[in-house]
């Protein structure tokens, strides 16, 4: 009965199921290789540093950017003036791979990011990925039109493929703190210049709107926006009775939010946080359990408040419905 024991024993642990046994943690540990679609924008730069760079303090441990597909606008200079620089800084610097296309791409990696800095091209190199079936990072804007946002909101949900998308400014210091539930409105304001070749406002003006979206939630009906030179003022009326205000800054700003309260009381933050760390955070979590920390029908609704917003200064700055 002991010799059959022993040999039952040695069978189940031979020393490659052993080995097989003490490393399994570690295969389980194991950094989620990520790709990048587009890199002309210095999102991709900064995002690979907290990524790869294991050595920094600033270091976001979960993935590492592995493969990158250039990408690329030529008739859009904030691309076509950067996309070479960033893509060989990644080869170099980060040893991440250049690959010819997004399927080539996509096979390599387990989540996929577009980074692409034109809007306008990220319908299309979705339905590329999402082919894959892999989970998918968007960087704002989630789209150039409301058109190709709602698209984008379909094929994802037919290819039941999760996706992300948010500013950095949603996951600022102090942010957090201004999510109150008795807040009556909110103000909240930054950098403002505006896009010439897609939704004027998801250039840059987005990311007030997502610091907005942050403290208030969804929920707008409609919008009205002023436009001068040096800035616009979008007033948003949300259910319930609170409003919600934009300043979007020309030439630049520093990002802040004023909240109103029940009983006449306020809370302020005059200068909020809009550094990668937290967002990159956020991106990896999502990587991980494929559940997006912004629902996408906000995501959507960000989008639609812009377009209302245009709507709204091309109708002589009229109020103008959501949806």
């Amino acid at each position: 009965m002991q010799n059959s024991f022993k040999a039952r024993l040695t069978k189940r642990f031979t020393l490659p199921a052993l080995c097989a046994a003490l490393y399994a943690p570690l295969a389980l540990a194991a950094d989620l290789r990520l790709g990048v679609i587009g890199t002309d924008t210095s999102h991709v730069i900064a995002f690979t540093k907290l990524l790869n760079e294991e050595s920094s303090a600033q270091h976001v441990p979960g993935a590492r950017v592995v493969a990158a597909f250039k990408g690329g606008s030529k008739d859009l200079a904030d691309s076509y003036q950067r996309v070479d620089k960033f893509s060989e800084d990644l080869r170099t610097k980060w040893n991440v791979e250049l690959v010819p296309d997004i399927p080539s791409l996509c096979r390599k990696v387990d989540g996929v990011m577009i980074e692409s800095v034109d809007g306008r091209q990220h319908l299309e190199q979705v339905k590329q990925a999402l082919a894959s079936g892999k989970p998918l990072w968007i960087d704002k804007p989630l789209a150039s039109s409301l058109e190709d946002a709602r698209e984008i909101l379909r094929l994802a949900k037919n290819a039941g493929v999760p996706w992300f998308s948010a500013s950095a400014l949603r996951y600022g210091k102090d942010v957090d703190a201004l999510k109150l539930p008795d807040a009556t409105g909110a103000v909240a304001w930054g950098a403002g210049p505006l896009g010439r070749d897609q939704l004027d406002l998801s250039y840059y003006a987005i990311h007030v709107v997502e610091l907005l979206y942050a403290v208030l939630g969804p929920g707008c009906q409609e919008v009205a926006r002023t436009h001068t030179d040096a800035s616009d003022v979008i007033i948003g009326k949300w259910k319930g009775g609170r409003i919600g205000e934009i300043r979007a800054l020309r030439p630049d700003a520093e990002y802040g939010a004023l909240i109103f309260r029940a009983g006449g009381k306020t809370a302020v933050s005059p200068n909020i946080d809009d550094s990668y760390r937290p967002l990159v955070v956020e991106i990896v979590k999502f990587f991980e359990t494929k559940q997006p920390p912004v629902p996408n029908e906000e995501t959507l609704e960000v989008i639609e408040f812009m377009a209302a917003a245009q709507r709204s200064m091309a109708q002589g700055e009229a109020a103008v419905k959501l949806h």
